[in-house]
């Protein structure tokens, strides 16, 4: 019998790698979990929004990684560098400069786009400012809608604080704290005397959460307020209805 050709095997397409969204801590060190920080000891490459908030925490875990800039200004061309590394094999681990990456960052985008391409995205999960504000504050938790950053221009931030005006829901907003006080003065213009809570520097050393109606807490906040700054909002609540008029009985 003599020997027939050998069929080669068809040649196996490279394993794609992994986008990694790692939630890090935002101000205390000791919240980031041991997934997480296996997550980053895994990673190829670690793109992150500040370089030097992440080289400071990859050196606190004794970690050492290449590290590439991703923030809204270079977000497109990073994108594509980051879909081409993960289409190598590559992981690819995402860290925003404190918190869970994809909330009111360039990472939503990202995220969107390895879906997109059928890429895989792992998720492990870390502290978010907004929610530390949301329990802390008091306010109803049962329902919430979270708005991020308004506009910065005053006009445009009165605009859509108009379309919240009947929002039942608790409310939550990041800003930044040169325009707290703005935003707390157009909340009283726009939307009333609510109750809302201030919470800065959560987890760090001067944590504070400031409860109160507007004007009230308006009133309490320094001179000059430091930190990352989340703002909760009581959501509409309907005026009861005036009670009818009592018609004496006829005689």
């Amino acid at each position: 019998m003599g020997m027939g050709t050998r069929k080669e095997e068809p040649s196996r397409p490279a394993e794609r790698g992994s986008l990694l969204v790692v939630g890090t801590p935002i101000g205390n060190l000791g919240d980031l979990t041991p997934r997480a920080r296996e997550a980053l000891a895994s990673a190829d490459l670690v793109a992150a929004e500040d370089t030097r908030t992440a080289r400071a925490l990859l050196a606190h875990l004794g970690l050492r990684k290449p590290l590439l800039s991703f923030f809204p200004g270079n977000q497109r061309t990073r994108t594509a560098r980051i879909l081409k590394e993960l289409k190598r094999g590559r992981r690819v681990a995402l860290v925003t400069e404190a918190g869970m990456p994809g909330i009111s960052d360039p990472g939503e985008a990202l995220v969107g786009a390895c879906v997109a391409e059928g890429l895989r995205v792992e998720v492990f999960p870390g502290p978010s400012a907004f929610l530390l504000a949301l329990v802390a504050s008091g306010l109803p938790t049962s329902r919430f809608c979270f708005e991020g950053f308004l506009p910065r221009k005053p006009g445009e931030r009165r605009s859509r604080l108009e379309a919240l005006a009947r929002e039942e829901r608790t409310m939550v907003f990041y800003e930044s704290p040169r325009r707290l006080r703005a935003l707390l003065q157009d909340i009283l213009t726009v939307m009333g005397e609510r109750r809302v809570a201030v919470a800065r520097e959560l987890t760090k050393l001067h944590e504070e959460v400031i409860r109160g109606k507007v004007s009230e807490v308006l009133a309490r906040l320094p001179e000059e307020v430091r930190g990352e700054v989340t703002v909760v909002v009581e959501g509409w609540r309907q005026p009861p209805a005036p009670a009818s008029p009592r018609i004496p009985p006829s005689e």
